[in-house]
């Protein structure tokens, strides 16, 4: 039998292995990268199904997961369905929750899905929604510096094309502006956004984004209160004898209809 001179000496038993910790932390990171790249091949496949206006199946987001991670489904979906919203501005909702299928619901009630222009593409109103938030938030008439300011914390510079809304200056101050959904003298909400959406839809997008409540931003809640209120009192039908003002909404200025731009990607 060996001897003990030649036996390890266990010296302390509470001194952590280096070896076992490199390990432990190679593990952890293997699986970290490994779930952001099926989260990654999941909002494709959402986006995919989206632009084809085909049904998404539960049974078919689990062929493009692998089997070992099957029982971690749920936070897959949620962080996939997550970052679309934050960037498309779409909701995934489930269905029917018999068969387990899915449908990803705009937060704006805009035409052509939310593109720009009719046509191919994927929904721009994700840059929208934020670029109303930041008005709002900043007094509902920022300086264009605060516009970009705020942007370029989410990584879309003017100038430079991004992956996804194309050339950002140009879809915010002309796309956006021919629209009627900004108004580019001094960045303010244009017709069609104070028609389709409020100040309590954009804030509570803008603090999601954020990772926090719409009563973070307190003067902006109770304006957006105040605004709900005002919107609920101009729908109630008046009453024989009395007489209900409806909240004023700027009317558009006349403006030649958009032209479809149809060799770029909207």
């Amino acid at each position: 039998s060996p001897s003990a001179g030649i036996m390890p000496q266990d010296t302390s038993q509470d001194e952590e292995d280096p070896c076992s910790s490199d390990v432990s932390s190679s593990t952890e990171n293997t699986y970290s990268d490994t779930l952001n790249s099926m989260t990654s091949l999941l909002e494709e496949f959402l986006l995919h199904k989206y632009k084809m206006k085909q049904p998404i199946m539960k049974e078919s987001i689990l062929k493009i997961i692998h089997p070992r991670y099957h029982n971690r489904f749920a936070e897959i979906l949620k962080r996939a369905s997550e970052h679309i919203e934050a960037v498309f501005a779409v909701d995934l909702k489930e269905v029917d929750s018999t068969i387990h299928s899915y449908d990803l619901v705009r937060k704006l009630n805009l035409p052509n899905n939310g593109r720009v222009w009719d046509g191919r593409g994927l929904p721009k109103i994700g840059l929208l929604m934020t670029v109303l938030g930041v008005i709002f938030v900043k007094g509902n008439c920022p300086a264009e510096e605060d516009i970009w300011k705020f942007l370029y914390m989410v990584r879309v510079y003017a100038g430079r094309k991004h992956f996804i809304y194309g050339e950002p200056r140009k879809l915010i101050t002309k796309d956006f502006v021919t629209m009627k959904y900004l108004e580019y003298r001094q960045f303010l909400w244009g017709p069609r956004a104070h028609a389709e959406t409020s100040k309590m839809k954009v804030l509570e997008f803008l603090a999601k984004v954020n990772d926090t409540v719409p009563s973070a931003f307190s003067s902006q809640y109770e304006e957006s209160l105040r605004d709900e209120e005002e919107r609920t009192r101009a729908t109630v039908p008046a009453r024989p004898g009395t007489t209900v003002t409806s909240r004023h909404v700027p009317r558009p200025r006349p403006a030649a209809s958009p032209t479809p731009i149809e060799d770029q990607d909207f």
